[in-house]
């Protein structure tokens, strides 16, 4: 491979690591043609774009960059697949879903400005709220109280209009 075709590929790595929030390294090295392209296609569907790339290559992109990727240096061993995702836990979804005897196996992963290392981390990974779903979690705990204060009025409502209703058929 000529220099300039590897610097142009430097510089799409790192472009695509700007523009992704999270990007996971995950192990490929065991999976055939046919797994491979499930795995591809699993992931288009789940809005993850999945890159195969060369560990030095994708250690000279993320030297380039401004953050310091340092951690993961050590992971960018045998064959590299890159997941790039804006919800962190999506990647990591779909590795504990797809994964069958360790394959495809996480390497590490950079995911809330956060690095983790190793295949331990997978539970932890999954476990990470998307911004969505902590908006969706607020906005349930503030409408709570409002909630319980208007089943409180409804029943006490209801209540109230049974008794007067009791006591207006009785006869005096």
């Amino acid at each position: 491979m000529r220099k300039e075709d590897k610097s142009t590929i430097i510089e799409q790595i790192a472009a695509t690591v700007k523009e992704y929030g999270h990007f996971y390294l995950v192990d490929v090295t065991a999976m055939n043609a046919a797994a491979t392209t499930a795995l591809r296609r699993d992931c288009f569907k789940a809005g993850i774009k999945l890159m195969l790339v060369k560990n030095t290559l994708l250690h000279k992109a993320l030297e380039s960059l401004e953050e310091d990727y340092s951690p993961l240096y050590a992971s960018l061993k045998g064959t590299t697949a890159v997941m790039f995702c804006d919800t962190a836990n999506a990647p990591a979804k779909l590795i504990k879903d797809k994964a069958k005897d360790g394959i495809p196996g996480l390497k590490a992963a950079y995911a809330e400005e956060g690095f983790y290392i190793g295949a331990d981390q997978l539970d932890a990974l999954v476990s990470i709220k998307s911004k969505n779903e902590v908006i969706a979690e607020i906005v349930a705990l503030l409408q709570s109280p409002a909630k319980n204060v208007i089943s409180a009025l409804q029943s006490g409502g209801n209540t109230l209009h049974g008794v007067l209703k009791t006591l207006g058929e009785r006869s005096e």
